[in-house]
């Protein structure tokens, strides 16, 4: 029992947490990054990178078009 709790557990964090924390703090670091701070985000996304897979259908983090009146 505790075993498998344990494991669903570190399950869901492997999928679900931390991938949706990298997520979001890499929307709010993404411009102003230094490149060890870069480099270290980029290696946790490829270690964390199946719970990426399954948030980034759902999540649009893409900048919205300029609103040009002119």
């Amino acid at each position: 029992m505790l075993a498998g709790a344990l494991y669903v557990g570190l399950a869901g964090a492997y999928l679900v947490v931390i991938p949706l924390f990298l997520l979001f703090y890499l929307k709010n670091r993404w411009y102003t990054s230094g490149s060890v701070e870069r480099t270290i985000l980029y290696a946790l996304v490829f270690a964390f990178f199946p719970g990426m897979l399954v948030f980034s259908p759902f999540l649009n983090f893409r900048p919205q078009p300029r609103d040009i009146k002119g």
